[in-house]
């Protein structure tokens, strides 16, 4: 589950994630592939993680924060988006791909929930099942997140 929050200390919006999984040392949280793949990458198209959180167990991610996905912004409007819209966002998510495939990973869980959006910018998020393309095949578990 993801929550909206302000920072205390800077009066920053920001998004947490809570894991629903318990995680036991920090080794454990930090070697998470959400983990290892988002600290390696800053691009105006990919969600910022600023902060991972491990509290009695408990494991929060710190995002920057967008208004909603893309599921959301199609299934609560009215009319179809224009074209120039949906140009716009797919060569801002072309772009955002392509950075992390030249970091050498693949997200593998491309969908409107993942895409974040905020007035005419989108980014993609949700790394849980990204990989690095150096990694050794078979990418074992079957991947469908619907």
């Amino acid at each position: 589950s993801v929550w909206r929050a302000i920072n205390k200390q800077t009066g920053e919006v920001v998004a947490i994630k809570k894991m629903k999984k318990k995680y036991y040392s920090w080794e454990e949280c930090i070697n998470l592939r959400e983990v290892k793949s988002l600290r390696k990458m800053s691009h105006p198209n990919i969600v910022k993680l600023k902060e991972v959180i491990r509290e009695h167990d408990i494991l929060h991610f710190v995002f920057e924060y967008m208004e909603c996905n893309l599921y959301q912004l199609m299934k609560d409007r009215g009319r179809p988006f224009s074209e120039v819209e949906v140009r716009n966002w797919c060569f801002q998510v072309f772009q955002g791909l392509a950075y992390m495939h030249q970091r050498g990973y693949f997200h593998r869980d491309l969908k409107p929930e993942n895409l974040l959006v905020s007035k005419d910018l989108i980014k993609v998020a949700d790394f849980g099942l990204a990989r690095e393309i150096s990694s050794a095949p078979p990418y074992t578990e079957y991947v469908s997140t619907r």
